[in-house]
């Protein structure tokens, strides 16, 4: 028998390209509720193809959240998507028993279903002229300075993600303190339980799909938003995979063949990064995208347990 007094967050997970949001959609109707978006690019308006973001009939499918809801321009973080999403999520549990959260930014998730370390305010000055430094210089300046002034973060951040590194120093820089001093272990109980579904393929067929997709959005015009967002390319909602490899061949430093090259290329390690991430969370209970049925049967055996 299900129990209706509680309340159910269910977490889909896994790599880009995976099927991720076929599979949250069709949750989400199945059980008569809404999907909330837990991806940091496809909050932002103007960034469409790039991201991947649910075309118009995937959205009329099924009420979906945090998708172009913010100008590029807009400093938005996992702290701020965890208060702005468990507000939301006080509002629709008083008519749903369970909400599907499609999640591609393991940060997001983590924020939404734990909490997120207290983290001090950084002025976005600060900010700028570190993205500014990884555009000028690239990562591997960024990265000594984080070994320098925080050696124990240093060792344990994923150092092929520039979003995270630059997180780190804006602190560093913003308090003069060590990062990894503000992390903390203590997290508030949350007034749901959570039920977490990952989503894996095959690695060749994944990086498959993947190629396809980027081939797909290429031919939907891919470059062609890349350039119209080119002037903005220092905010922090454009350094990204899918666009800073197109700034480059904009900038003159390689040509289309090799831009394509590098999406590909950076797409498949950016799905092998995000699988380490949900990998390390053993919270998951793992799918292929096409076992829907086995997964609903696991979903609900979890809403009657």
């Amino acid at each position: 028998m299900i129990n209706h007094q509680q309340k159910y967050l269910i977490v889909v997970g896994g790599p880009t390209a995976v099927g991720k949001t076929a599979f949250s959609i069709r949750l989400a109707q199945e059980l008569n509720t809404h999907v909330i978006s837990a991806d940091s690019r496809q909050l932002y308006r103007h960034l469409n193809i790039g991201t991947a973001k649910p075309e118009p009939q995937e959205l009329a499918a099924a009420p979906h959240h945090f998708i172009d809801i913010l100008e590029p321009d807009t400093e938005y973080s996992a702290g701020h998507f965890e208060r702005d999403a468990l507000a939301l999520l006080k509002e629709l549990f008083r008519e749903h028993q369970a909400v599907v959260v499609a999640g591609g930014s393991g940060l997001y998730v983590q924020a939404l279903c734990r909490g997120m370390d207290q983290m001090p305010e950084v002025p976005s000055e600060v900010r700028m002229q570190l993205n500014q430094i990884y555009i000028d210089s690239g990562l591997e300046v960024l990265l000594e300075e984080l070994r320098q002034h925080d050696p124990v973060y240093w060792q344990e951040v994923d150092r092929q993600n520039p979003a995270r590194i630059i997180r780190a120093l804006e602190v560093i820089r913003a308090t003069g303190q060590p990062y990894s001093g503000f992390r903390q272990q203590q997290y508030p109980q949350r007034p749901f339980q959570v039920i977490k579904i990952g989503l894996d393929r095959p690695r060749e067929e994944l990086y498959a799909r993947i190629d396809v997709r980027m081939d797909a959005m290429i031919e939907q015009g891919l470059f062609r938003e890349a350039e119209a967002l080119y002037p903005y390319r220092q905010l922090n909602a454009l350094q990204t995979v899918g666009y800073q490899e197109i700034f480059g061949f904009l900038e003159g430093a390689y040509s289309r063949d090799e831009a394509i090259r590098l999406l590909k290329r950076n797409s498949r390690r950016y799905a092998k990064r995000q699988l380490t991430w949900f990998r390390k969370d053993e919270d998951y209970t793992w799918f292929h995208p096409e076992e829907f049925e086995k997964a609903l049967a696991f979903i609900y055996a979890q809403l009657q347990a």
